[in-house]
């Protein structure tokens, strides 16, 4: 998460620590009922770059989460 917000603020996006502090990676559709996070390994590894980092997901100005 660290390097994702560092690259949206380079970009010039401002993302304030208040916002930060009440977010979490657990807080998404890997997470089952039971709290265990399953991932795909194999589909994850793919995405990465040259630099070991998975591209950032774009989303449009009117979508859900994209005030931060």
């Amino acid at each position: 998460m660290g390097l994702a917000v560092g690259e949206l603020r380079t970009a010039g996006r401002e993302v304030e620590a208040e916002v930060l502090s009440h977010i979490s990676p657990a807080r998404g559709s890997v997470v089952n009922y039971y709290g265990s996070i399953t991932v795909d390994y194999e589909h994850e590894l793919a995405q990465l770059d040259d630099r070991g980092h998975r591209p950032l997901r774009t989303v449009a100005v009117d979508d859900p989460g994209a005030g931060l």
